[in-house]
């Protein structure tokens, strides 16, 4: 049902009756570990015949309403700030999902070693670790 919603949504913005719909993504990278990836676009559907269902097909595009489009440059650092999927699995697997500080296993952030405003990188495991809301919040950068 609510995947018929969608296909019309996204099918009246692929013919331009309207604005597309922007809907929240997020991705399953664990059992019972959801990561947001960001607001999306819903601008096109289709559906395809798999193993004797229907399966919906949805074309999202990346909300960049909030980016600042000014320059160039300021959209390419803000897309370098996402830890990709890779890296999130690596760092939960390492950490054997608990808080590398207390051992807690709920509430946990992905948090950079050397701060992403001082230059860290998300692009590895080696700067990413994995903390507790608690332990997170108090960091001050």
């Amino acid at each position: 049902m609510q995947n018929g919603l969608f296909e019309r949504a996204a099918l009246n913005a692929k013919a331009r009756r309207v604005a597309p719909e922007v809907v929240a993504v997020y991705e399953k990278i664990h059992a019972g570990m959801w990561v947001f990836n960001g607001m999306f676009l819903l601008n096109n559907a289709r559906q395809e015949a798999q193993l004797g269902r229907k399966v919906f097909k949805f074309r999202l595009e990346l909300d960049g309403s909030e980016l600042n489009l000014e320059f160039a440059s300021d959209v390419e650092l803000e897309t370098k700030r996402i830890i990709p999927s890779a890296v999130k699995l690596e760092v939960w697997k390492r950490d054997d999902a608990k808080c590398v500080l207390c051992g807690a296993a709920s509430n946990l952030h992905y948090d950079y070693d050397v701060p992403y405003s001082k230059g860290g990188s998300s692009l590895t495991a080696k700067n990413i670790r994995l903390l507790c809301a608690r332990h997170n919040l108090a960091k001050s950068d």
